[in-house]
């Protein structure tokens, strides 16, 4: 017979493995619906805002330890990890697509990401996990006139079409140096793979043949890419503690083989000629350095307020030997909080749910015609523990919401109608989060 430790262990393990196989067959898989906007750079990134628990706190958590879940967010916080713990989220995304002309609503579904922490000693923890770093989701079109063409209604029909991601599956150890002040840092493999199609078909005026000339561009990405964070927790008074932290991820070359194919067909999408290639080969795409501070209070028992800004050098971006003249630097800004009434009732079990919430408001490294877009949002979460929890086993499962809007259609050209595109979003994830006391040494009785 199993002990219940060895049973806890075994279910974890389970889980795990069964998680990971999903996971790895679906690593591409992560749009979440139309967005224009991820056709510029590597779409849209992941500015490392953590799990389920930081997005219903507006994506911050830099400075704020939690011996419950996995702290990926900032290396140095994995010190705290009081349990083997095991987290998954599952993210969906709801999102409306409009320009000043016309409008469109999309969504999807995906395994969002997979951490396990682990305590190695008193003063070393450490954790897995594998989590988006960008999605590429977008399919648009636009029409433009034949400039010199004999007939006005010559038109030039553009087809633009993206899929695919990059994906980070990494390694983060978290050590004490000395008594409140914590280092980590965290070692990365990048991969993923991106596909993106432009059609181009000329309509002519009392013309029924028309050929779609179409350019496939298709991108695998790998390398590896590294993160350092700290943290410093010092008591104010009997019920409150100060944290401060900053995590900075280095900027890197991510390595790639890129290949350019040209095809022409019918616009029923025969073929009429083979695919010719026009490049292959390998190049890299420069990932710019991205900067966080974080700020904390909280009474070590039942709440927390956090405060975390962040920066980031997009204006240095280039992509196989391109240099982007459409991207600028940007900045984030979040607050937020949680709070469990009392997590030790044992008669009233809503006392014992973490309740989160917070607001953030982001630049987006997109500026056309000269205008900064931004992304505003709010969030809220909660966290519901199993009643069923022990000194040595817990399970919780959280829910984080997020509404915003990205961008505005403000008109760029007056002539053609032509402005920006407005996203709003509405995100929820879900997560699963198993603790379980491993390598506890037995006693006879």
């Amino acid at each position: 017979m199993l002990s219940n430790k060895e049973m806890g262990c075994l279910r974890l393990g389970l889980v795990l493995a069964g998680v990971v196989l999903v996971a790895m067959n679906g690593a591409q898989a992560q749009g979440l619906g139309n967005s224009p906007y991820s056709r510029i750079g590597l779409g849209e990134f992941n500015a490392n805002t953590g799990g389920v628990r930081q997005m219903g706190m507006g994506g911050v958590g830099l400075a704020a330890p939690n011996p419950t879940n996995v702290n990926e967010l900032n290396p140095a916080l994995l010190y705290y990890t009081g349990r083997t713990t095991f987290e998954a989220g599952y993210s969906g995304q709801y999102k409306t697509v409009k320009n000043a002309a016309s409008s469109s609503r999309s969504g999807s579904a995906n395994l969002g990401y997979l951490a396990m922490s682990v305590p190695l000693s008193s003063k070393w923890g450490a954790a897995v996990g594998l989590k988006p770093l960008s999605a590429v989701d977008y399919e648009s079109n636009t029409v433009r006139p034949v400039i010199g063409a004999p007939n006005a209604t010559d038109s030039v029909l553009t087809q633009y079409r993206g899929t695919g991601g990059i994906s980070e599956a990494y390694f983060g150890q978290g050590f004490q140096i000395s008594k409140g002040f914590t280092v980590g840092v965290t070692a990365s493999y990048i991969f993923g793979v991106v596909d993106e199609t432009v059609g181009t078909i000329v309509k002519v005026t009392n013309s029924t043949a028309s050929v779609n000339s179409i350019t496939r561009t298709h991108t695998r990405y790998s390398d590896f890419a590294f993160r350092a964070g700290a943290h410093y927790r010092h008591k104010l008074g009997k019920d409150l503690n100060m944290n401060v932290a900053g995590v900075y991820s280095f900027g890197h070359n991510l390595r790639g083989q890129q290949s350019v194919e040209q095809e022409q067909a019918n616009v029923d999408g025969t073929l009429i000629a083979p695919s010719t290639t026009l490049s292959d080969g390998r190049g890299s795409t420069a990932v710019p350095m991205l900067a966080q501070v974080g700020f904390s209070l909280d009474n070590d028992k039942n709440w927390s307020i956090n405060l975390d800004a962040s920066q980031q050098q997009w204006s240095k971006f280039n992509s196989f030997g391109q240099q982007s003249t459409s991207l600028n630097n940007t900045w984030r800004v979040g607050l937020g909080g949680e709070i469990a009434p009392d997590p030790g009732s044992v008669e009233h079990y809503f006392q014992r749910v973490t309740y989160r919430a917070g607001v953030s408001v982001a630049q987006m490294p997109y500026q056309l015609d000269g205008k900064t877009l931004y992304d505003r949002a709010i969030s809220w979460g909660f966290a519901f523990p199993l009643p069923t929890a022990t000194p040595l086993e817990s399970t919780t499962f959280s829910l984080g919401f997020t509404y915003g809007v990205r961008g505005n259609t403000d008109i760029l050209n007056a002539t053609t109608g032509s402005s920006n595109v407005q996203e709003n979003y509405i995100r929820g994830q879900l997560g699963v989060t198993l603790n379980n006391r491993w390598f506890i040494k037995r006693r006879l009785q």
